[in-house]
């Protein structure tokens, strides 16, 4: 098994869901020495990322990232990952060795046309039914414009603490949506509230950079 040396090339849509997440409940997926970014007493943003890659990217694969918070170290505000889970092998190992992501297997079973989708993720016990992770669906949207930015993202190894950079474009549409986190779901405590905000990137074309050291960090263990 082999995988592309970054940066990677990724071409599709993507959807982001915007919530609120307990610092409480996000704080055992942090490393001591990032601060966990209040917006409201107790609670810090958090969400749903959901794309497929397809024709122009460096894999193809579909993806689900789940940010439980929004961090900062020094003055530079990034964003912490929790949960991800794809369905390429390639991007599992290169998620984990270049990234420092804890990158997982699933399965996406997109439908209706690219409006919904189902993930299920593999079972938690040997010779188990496989976990569904989240359902999603899209009922309708209002077109906005074709934007670009730049989002930060800490990720861990060890004892060292890694930054990384992703620049995006993409034509953004605000998304009625709807998704289901069944109690069984891995993330189900971080993702406990219905979306705030969806939006959808179509045309979606973003590079993902090489990681560099951001410093020591020791990891609480999530204990769900």
């Amino acid at each position: 098994m082999s995988y592309p040396q970054a940066p990677w090339t990724l071409k599709g849509f993507a959807y982001q869901t915007v919530h609120l997440i307990d610092i409480a409940k996000a704080s055992p997926y942090v490393p001591i020495g990032i601060e966990i970014v209040s917006v409201l007493p107790g609670k810090t943003i958090g969400g749903v990322y959901l794309s497929q890659y397809k024709t122009g990217s460096t894999l193809l694969y579909s993806e689900l990232i789940v940010i439980a918070a929004i961090v900062r170290r020094g003055d530079k505000l990034g964003a912490w990952i929790s949960h991800i889970y794809v369905d390429q092998a390639d991007s599992i190992q290169g998620g984990r060795e270049i990234w420092k992501l804890p990158k997982e297997m699933a399965e996406f079973d997109w439908q209706g046309n690219e409006q919904r989708v189902l993930v299920k993720g593999e079972p938690s016990e040997p010779g188990g039914a496989d976990r569904v992770l989240c359902r999603f669906a899209d009922n309708g949207r209002l077109n906005l414009w074709r934007q670009s930015g730049q989002v930060l993202t800490y990720s861990q190894l060890e004892s060292d603490l890694f930054l990384f950079e992703a620049s995006a474009a993409g034509n953004l549409a605000i998304v009625n949506s709807r998704l289901d986190v069944p109690s069984s779901s891995p993330f189900a405590h971080l993702i406990d509230s219905p979306p705030l905000l969806t939006v959808k990137a179509e045309e979606l074309e973003a590079t993902i950079k090489a990681p560099s050291v951001a410093g020591p960090g020791t990891r609480i263990l999530a204990t769900r």
